[in-house]
């Protein structure tokens, strides 16, 4: 019998963080005091000054002018229809109650890497100007991105932020190695899936997704070289799929149809679903599992196969 895990001890409740009295305490930071003279040059309004009630650092609640504030460049696409429904909710009310979040830049423009579809629905409504939480570390626009919970990432749009995250970080940081920014890029797997859907907008990730988890991993070297080394493993994942979906077209032939075709196909050559222990490395897994797609015999396969496999339907 497993031995039954530990529960976790919760937090003593009110044991953390400030009281709500010593949020505004004092006199903000010299870097603070710089932000706010900054935000009114760039031709802003600072509304007020505090500490967040958690981690007791600084932010400035501040009024920017709508014009300077962008999407951070690595974000994913705005969706459309949800910018025109955020929109349409803002007007009705009449009211943004939603500050984004910012970070300044050298040449006095705003990123907000959790407000793309806040900001662009006001942009439709003609708005003159944001509410923004502008933070002092501009390092927190790489940090920042797990919160946005705006609206829901699916794995194409976290995929592609991710990688393009790791472009701009390429040229900003090219000395540091991939691995360094693990908490920033979450899981390799985000990195060169990101390269296969910009390849391949058809691609379907998600039948490949939790094979890369157990064996993708980040590299040691820097990022420019992490990237060149990252389109070696994308092409190696692109020509696994470009396998699996003749199988899937040879399964079609025989008349069978589901959704679940190409992650059946892709669990059947999955050598990992009856390993034990450490996984193989990367290059050995995608090598087997090409083989596999390569040698697989459709005329084998049964429509009650299917209907217990299940599993992601394609994107």
């Amino acid at each position: 019998m497993p031995p039954r895990r530990k529960k976790k001890k919760g937090a003593e409740p009110a044991s953390r963080g400030l009281a709500p009295a010593d949020l505004a305490a004092a006199d903000a930071p010299t870097e603070v005091a710089k932000l706010e003279r900054q935000i009114e040059a760039d031709g802003g309004s600072v509304l007020g000054v505090y500490r967040d009630p958690l981690g007791s650092k600084w932010q400035v609640l501040a009024g920017l002018p709508v014009e300077k504030v962008a999407p951070t460049p690595f974000q994913r696409d705005v969706s459309p229809a949800h910018v025109s429904r955020l929109a349409a909710v803002i007007d009705r009310l009449d009211r943004f109650l939603d500050p984004i979040i910012a970070v300044r830049g050298s040449d006095g423009s705003y990123w907000t890497p959790n407000g793309h579809h806040r900001l662009m629905a006001l942009k439709a409504l003609g708005a003159k100007s944001v509410t923004a939480l502008v933070l002092p570390d501009p390092e927190l626009a790489y940090k920042i991105l797990a919160l946005n919970t705006e609206k829901a990432h699916n794995l194409r749009e976290k995929a592609l932020e991710t990688i393009r995250m790791a472009r701009d970080l390429a040229v900003k940081q090219p000395s540091s190695a991939e691995k360094d920014y693990a908490l920033e890029f979450e899981e390799p797997a985000f990195l060169t899936l990101g390269l296969c859907y910009e390849e391949n907008g058809r691609f379907s990730g998600g039948a490949y997704h939790s094979v890369l988890k157990k064996i993708d991993e980040f590299f040691d070297a820097p990022l420019p070289r992490a990237l060149e080394l990252r389109g070696e493993k994308s092409e190696k994942v692109l020509e696994l799929d470009r396998a699996v979906t003749e199988s899937v077209a040879a399964l079609k032939e025989r008349g069978l149809q589901s959704p679940y075709l190409r992650a059946f196909v892709v669990a059947r050559v999955n050598p990992l679903r009856f390993h034990r222990g450490a996984a193989p490395g990367f290059d050995a897994t995608i090598a087997k599992m090409l083989a596999s797609a390569r040698s697989f015999k459709a005329g084998s396969v049964k429509m009650e196969h299917l209907a217990r496999a299940g599993g992601p339907p394609e994107e």
